[in-house]
């Protein structure tokens, strides 16, 4: 099991979109020190909830500031991109970090961001079969690659070709999401609303519909976000995420449906007491052994930890490290002793997705 950080880079109250960036970029170099084994950026436009509008872009320049740890998009919103622009960027990360990059995907919503795109809702609805697709051939290995219906182009070399298959996770938060996803055999990413039991019965379809179309089940690793702050006792942690939490999700309220319908939770303290129950919130003890229940999810191989929750810079990273040596039993010495990924194609093509 790999535990890696979930950075959303949101921006809070009297603070700057530049101080929530370069805020979670020092998480992102913190999360080395201290031994976790990678880390994952948020992507979201338009709003506060989290202000990096590429995480491919802060992805590529986190491998440029880090040696040892894996750096993945959680998610690039595949409705609003074209697919073989952004598999062309995701070969291009993974060659220059020596297979450093996790390339994740999600659906995204009916936002404005579809108009603003020019994408529109269409491709929102039905397209992000076709995207997939042809997202998952050409980060194949093939030489060459043609669209498809949605996507028609004559065939064209893949350039630079990727040195191995890449992976790519896909955000679900559906039962179709979920069937879309076996189908291609690419592995969830599952969000931080849903609780185990949630999670469990989407990892239950997946694995009889990834069966289904062929795919070995037992080869597939699946991710999962989850909030975490720890404190000396439960009641000390629940209430630092109760004071800082819903000023980070009332960003999730300045969504602007195309549809013109509110979005975000009605209810910010009891979705944060929801997210308080499931989640690795509270004593070493309790984060423990809520983390241990989320590793025994079917399939699961790498944990997300997202700890902006409590908010400010000095305490979220007092919780990183925190979390790394009371929780995790991590020595910040890890990093510093892993060799240096390779960076050869032929190095590159011996790594392995952990």
């Amino acid at each position: 099991m790999d535990v890696h950080l979930f950075l959303l880079a949101g921006h809070r109250p009297g603070a700057t979109h530049a101080t929530a960036l370069a805020d979670a970029h020092a998480y992102g170099r913190a999360a080395e020190v201290a031994g976790y084994s990678g880390v994952w950026i948020a992507e979201h436009h338009f709003i506060s909830y989290g202000v990096c509008p590429s995480a491919i872009t802060f992805a590529a320049h986190l491998l440029g500031a880090t040696r040892t740890i894996t750096v993945g998009t959680a998610a690039c919103i595949l409705s609003n991109r074209h697919p073989v622009a952004l598999g062309e960027e995701a070969v291009l990360l993974d060659e220059l970090s020596g297979g450093r990059f996790r390339l994740g995907v999600g659906r995204g919503g009916p936002w404005v961001d579809l108009e603003v795109f020019g994408t529109g809702l269409d491709r929102f609805h039905t397209g992000f079969h076709d995207a997939l697709e042809l997202l998952g051939r050409w980060l194949s290995g093939a030489p060459t690659v043609a669209g498809n219906d949605r996507f028609p182009f004559r065939p064209v070399p893949v350039v630079p070709r990727p040195a191995r298959r890449i992976p790519v996770w896909v955000a679900a938060t559906s039962p179709q999401t979920v069937d879309l996803a076996a189908r291609h055999g690419m592995p969830l990413l599952l969000g931080l609303h849903a609780d185990l039991d949630e999670k469990a019965g989407l990892l239950d379809r997946y694995a009889r519909a990834a069966a289904a179309h062929g795919h070995d089940v037992h080869r597939i690793d699946h991710a999962s976000a989850h909030l975490a702050h720890v404190e000396d006792d439960d009641a000390h942690a629940a209430d630092a995420v109760r004071a800082g939490l819903p000023a980070l999700l009332a960003g999730t309220r300045e969504y602007v449906r195309l549809d013109g319908t509110p979005a975000g939770p009605s209810d910010l303290a009891s979705y944060v007491e929801r997210l308080v129950a499931i989640h690795p919130v509270g004593s070493p003890r309790r984060c423990t052994e809520t983390l241990e229940q989320a590793a025994t999810l079917p399939g699961m191989r790498h944990l997300l930890l997202m700890v902006e929750g409590a908010g400010g810079r000095d305490r979220t990273l007092g919780t990183i490290h925190r979390i790394a040596q009371d929780v995790l039993g991590l020595s910040p010495e890890r990093s510093r002793s892993q060799p240096t990924a390779p960076t050869t194609q032929a190095a590159a093509s011996t790594a392995t997705c952990r």
